[in-house]
Parts: structure tokens; sequence; C-alpha cells
């Protein structure tokens, strides 16, 4: 009697644990697609400022977190528009989640202000490719700040993928836009680098962060706050730098496009595309972790490498169209990696290997493919 009584308990807690899972999966293909294209329209938006007259590069460190009200609307719509949860918004928020999300925001904007130096001076195609030397340094500090397991699949990955970047490096003296010169082209490579390797101590450092938070809508909330914080920062830097009044000069007198193309796209699109990069980048390293997340990133490279040829005319010689092979071999080692994982019955039951969901008030988790599962709560899901 017993027996059953046991057996009966535990087929409740599998079926309260399926539904979350699934939709987890829902929602990390939903993350990856707002992540392929808030990456390539970005890359393209931010190039556009340039190749069109816009020279402010605090105008483009500005816009790409400038949208952070934008995630307000993942934040408040769930439980007053969409009734899918009674979470009260930025409850649980601790002071140290705030200090630590302020100070990451901070390193944000000024990895946003190396990226856009390296932009205004390299081709998309190059920039693009340069950042991918970031990966090398996400697995080795993913290493030492979150104990991330090195094997076969991620090291094969991480060594292709920085493969590509130093051939390009070797052939990239040739690849200046003309009028550049040569120490100008140089220090929008060095920016590139500077920015890659921010961004790999961004990804494990807020994969840690995200560790504390108890579910994905507490995780747009803590990038609001990071987004919020690299916009001071960008702020003070325009308004030093007289950039809000050269927006104005730039729309009127200098752009190509005119005015409305200025406002339009090379403004509020930049901040939409931009915003919802960093919100699906958040997701993608909250769901996962920092490693896949930057895997993730950089398979997209690819994209924006024939991006900027097609829509600019970068050129795509030998050297970038090696390099585009061994980024997209690279990333295409990993995915089947974790797909012979998954086929060898690395799975147990009850278990999804590379989504992690932690539901409201952390009631049940479902944390890199191990099942804790507490059901106290299991019909108040986010």
């Amino acid at each position: 009697m017993s027996d059953g009584r046991v057996n009966a308990d535990q087929q409740q807690q599998q079926d309260l644990v399926k539904a979350p899972v699934k939709r987890s999966l829902t929602l990390l293909i939903t993350t990856y697609v707002c992540l392929f294209v808030g990456s390539v329209a970005s890359s393209l938006l931010a190039k556009f400022y340039f190749v069109h007259g816009g020279s402010s590069r605090w105008v483009s460190t500005w816009v790409q977190s400038a949208g952070f009200p934008l995630l307000l609307t993942l934040i408040y719509f769930p439980r007053y528009v969409f009734k899918t949860t009674t979470r009260r918004p930025f409850t649980r928020f601790t002071r140290r989640l705030v200090i630590f999300s302020v100070l990451i925001g901070f390193v944000l904007g000024f990895n946003n202000f190396l990226f856009s130096w390296g932009t205004s001076y390299l081709p998309v195609s190059t920039s693009s490719l340069l950042l991918s030397t970031q990966l090398v340094f996400t697995l080795i500090l993913s290493v030492l700040i979150v104990k991330q397991k090195v094997t076969f699949s991620n090291l094969n990955c991480v060594v292709l993928l920085t493969l590509s970047s130093v051939l390009l490096a070797l052939g990239s003296s040739s690849d200046k836009p003309a009028g550049l010169t040569k120490s100008k082209y140089y220090i929008g490579f060095v920016s590139t680098i500077g920015a890659g390797l921010l961004f790999a101590l961004y990804l494990p450092v807020t994969e840690k962060l995200y560790r504390t938070v108890y579910c994905y809508a507490m995780v747009m909330e803590v990038q609001l706050v990071m987004e919020f914080s690299a916009t001071v920062f960008a702020t003070i830097g325009m308004a030093f730098d007289g950039g809000f009044s050269e927006m104005v000069k730039e729309a009127n007198h200098v752009f190509t496009k005119g005015p409305t193309v200025y406002w339009t796209v090379a403004i509020f699109a930049n901040v939409v595309t931009w915003q919802l990069c960093f919100a699906a980048t958040s997701g993608m390293v909250y769901l996962t972790s920092g490693i896949t997340g930057g895997i993730c990133m950089t398979a997209l490279l690819a994209m924006n490498v024939i991006g900027g040829v097609v829509v600019y005319g970068d050129e795509f010689g030998g050297v970038k169209i090696v390099s585009t092979v061994l980024c997209i071999w690279g990333f295409s080692s990993y995915i089947y990696g974790m797909y012979m994982k998954s086929k060898n019955g690395e799975e147990t039951e009850g278990e999804y290997t590379g989504v992690k969901t932690t539901e409201d008030g952390g009631d049940m988790e479902v944390e890199m493919g191990k099942v804790k599962d507490d059901v106290a709560a299991a019909d108040d899901r986010v």
C-alpha cells in the first residue's frame, strides 16, 4: 500500500517536472533566435552608422545600452498582461545583487566603447572574426570562476574558433579600408581584441551571478540594472564629448541618408537590436552556461562575416574563407558532441541536458541537466 503511494507521488513529481522542462526547451530556442537576429542586425547597423557619415564613438556606445527600458516589457508583461506568474517584479533583490549588477554594467559600458572604437575602423567581417578570440579566455575564466568542466567537445571548438582568428590576424594587413592609416587600423584591431577579452570575463561572471537568481524574469531584471549602468557610463562620455549636440549635427548636416534614416535606422533600430542581442545573451547564459553562450555567439560570427560581404562589399578572400569554415566547423563539432552525449544515454530519467530553469522562489530547478525537485509550489511557473 505504501509502495503504491510512493510510486504515485513519484509519478506526480515527474509530471510536474516535465512541463517546465518542455517550456524551457522552447524558451531556449526562442532565446537563440533572438540572439541570432540581434547579433547579426546590430553588427550591420553599427557599421551602417559609420559608413554613412556617423563619426561619434560615444553615440555608437550609447545606443548599445540605451534601450534598457524595453526590458520592462519582459519584466512586467508576464504578471500584469499575460497573467502567467504571480511573482512581483524585482522581489528578492538583495543589496549585494544590485551592487554586482551595477559594477558589471560599468564594465559592459567600457566593453561597448571598445567595440565601437574597433567598428569605426575595421570592416564588419574583420571585427566579427576578431571577437572570436574571446572564446579561449571565456573557457579559461569559466574554469577558474564557475569550475567549468573541460571536455574534448568544448576544447576542440575553442581551438578551432581561436585558430580562425589567428589566421585572420596573419592576413589582415591588406584588409584596411581605403584612406585609413595603419596606426588607426591597428588601434581598431587592438580595441576589438580588448572588447573580446572583456566580454570573455563578462560571461562567466554573469553566469555565477545568475546562480543566485530564481527565474528567467529575474535575469531580465538584473540585465536591466546592468544596461542602466552601462547607459550611465555612455551618457557621461557623451556629455563630456558633446555627443548629444553632435547627434543633431550629424542628423541634419552630415549623415548621407538624411535625418529620417538617421533617427529611425542608425539610432532607433540600433537601440532595439542591441538590446535584443544583450537580453538574449543573458538568457543563453542563464539557461545553459557562460561557455555555451560564448560558443553560440561565436558561431554567429560567420553570419556577420557573410553579412558584411553582402551588405557592405567587404573583401572575402582566402583567409576569411578558411576562417569562416573553421568557425562553422568548430561550432558544428560542439553541437555534434552534445548530440552524441545525449545519444549515448548520459541523460537519465527526469533529466534534461543543457537547459537550466529556476522557477519562482526556487521551488523546483532543472539546472544543467540535474533535477532538484521540491514541488510544493509547482503550479506557479514562469
